[in-house]
């Protein structure tokens, strides 16, 4: 139901007769193979990870016998190493001539080499080096796996592919807990087969990126005009490759410093998901069994709306869906603060979460691709989401020592109130964004 016809027709159903000096168009897939490929890719990878980060506060306190602050720590290494490493990661596979492909591969190959490694780590700072290095590889891959993705898929149906990779790595986020809970009640060293388990998921994840992604993925030229239009010539690209000057010179771009900005403001204001999920817990007077089950209600929300809404994002406007996503999150943190207890807020908080999510992540991911050039794709994304997710990283630090502080129902306060004023504030820089792919904007230059 994602593919698109090859050939043009006319209004009674034939073929209609191309131009003589203009070559045939092609018409690629609304979702392409390519897409289809990496979101495979993803979902196994996402079942090897989160394997890992569904035991891991288990086995840090409980196996280890580290205390909290110790995991606060390397919590802080989970979301902060890969987010300083992806402009690199970006970069690289622009300068390699467009090799996103294997930048992608070193990503994920160094993320399934970490797994096993996991056991032998029985100390602070060797747990530390190892979840580094595998947060290194994530950093890695995210860049160059949103340009592949941006490339394979003509600029009108961006949003649609983002949200069916973004829909079939949510899976593997849904499967991933489920399999290691499964894999801890039928083993005896429980900790050390989970481990296990997730290295040899995480290898066929690399093996399906080598067998199925293409190494080399054109960008869709034809794709802005009409069938029948006649092509503009195309300025020629420069022969030499990109520098590191020019990736961090795409922030001269207007549309794409505004989106960074923007993304980065909305992060400052963002509560990271386990302090969402305790504060979740905690308000709505959930019993403490039940907390493992939150993120596989976020995650099953998200999986649900991500593809609709990415279609709806093409068809209306990405920087719209992407400003009401966080709306719709200022909703769910009402809810949390609510006098509304029980089951069915609960309910309501993840379905609003997982909505968040689906209108926010790769509808952001579409937005970036339509204002940066093919060749830049890798360091566009790279600067994008290494500034939302430092911002994020940030918020987490300053909500937590706010909760110090206060307490956690007055963190969240003081949160929403910003998130609000952050999301006005957003509306008002993006207003005058322009979302007509950036090789357009080039070519009518």
């Amino acid at each position: 139901m994602y593919l698109a016809d090859s050939r043009s027709t006319d209004a009674r159903g034939t073929q209609a007769a191309a131009a003589p000096d203009t070559p045939p168009v092609r018409r690629r897939a609304v979702v392409p193979s390519t897409v289809l490929a990496l979101g495979a890719v993803s979902l196994i990878t996402d079942v090897s990870s989160e394997m890992v980060t569904a035991v891991l506060p288990l086995y840090v306190v409980a196996g280890l016998g580290l205390s909290p602050l110790g995991f606060g720590l390397l919590d802080g290494i989970n979301n902060g190493v890969g987010a300083l490493v992806r402009l690199a990661g970006g970069h690289l596979a622009d300068r390699g001539g467009r090799r996103h492909k294997l930048v992608a591969g070193l990503g994920y190959g160094l993320s399934a080499l970490c797994k096993p490694l996991l056991p032998l780590a029985h100390t602070l700072p060797v747990l530390g080096a190892v979840l580094a290095v595998d947060r290194t590889g994530k950093g890695l891959r995210t860049a160059p796996r949103d340009a592949m993705i941006s490339l394979a898929t003509e600029p009108a149906h961006r949003g649609r592919a983002f949200g069916v990779h973004r829909a079939m790595d949510t899976t593997g986020a849904l499967l991933g807990p489920l399999v290691a809970f499964a894999v801890l009640r039928a083993t005896v060293d429980g900790y050390d087969a989970v481990f296990t388990v997730s290295a040899c998921v995480a290898v066929l994840g690399v093996l399906v990126l080598l067998l199925f992604v293409p190494r080399h993925i054109d960008a869709p030229a034809d794709a802005v005009r009409p069938p029948d239009a006649v092509r503009p010539p195309r300025p020629p690209e420069p022969s030499r490759p990109p520098a590191l000057r020019d990736a961090l010179g795409l922030l001269r771009r207007p549309d794409l410093r505004r989106l960074t900005v923007c993304a980065a403001l909305l992060g400052l204001t963002t509560v990271s998901d386990s302090f969402l999920y305790l504060l979740l817990q905690r308000e709505g007077d959930l019993p403490a069994h039940l907390f493992p089950l939150l993120p596989l209600g976020t995650a099953a929300s998200f999986l649900l709306f991500a593809v609709p809404l990415g279609a709806l994002a093409d068809r209306v406007s990405r920087r719209r869906l992407f400003l009401a996503g966080h709306g719709v999150l200022l909703l769910g943190y009402g809810l949390v603060l609510s006098p509304w207890h029980g089951v069915p807020a609960v309910l309501a908080v993840l379905v609003l979460h997982g909505t968040f999510y689906a209108a926010t992540d790769g509808v952001l991911a579409a937005a970036t691709a339509s204002v940066v050039p093919d060749r830049h794709q890798g360091a566009g994304q790279a600067l994008v989401g290494t500034g939302q997710a430092l911002a994020r990283f940030v918020c987490s630090l300053a909500f937590g020592a706010a909760w110090s502080l206060w307490d956690g129902r007055t963190a969240l306060t003081v949160t929403a109130a910003a998130l609000a004023v952050s999301t006005v504030v957003a509306a008002f820089v993006l207003r005058t964004v322009d979302e007509t792919p950036a090789a357009t904007q080039e070519v009518r230059a």
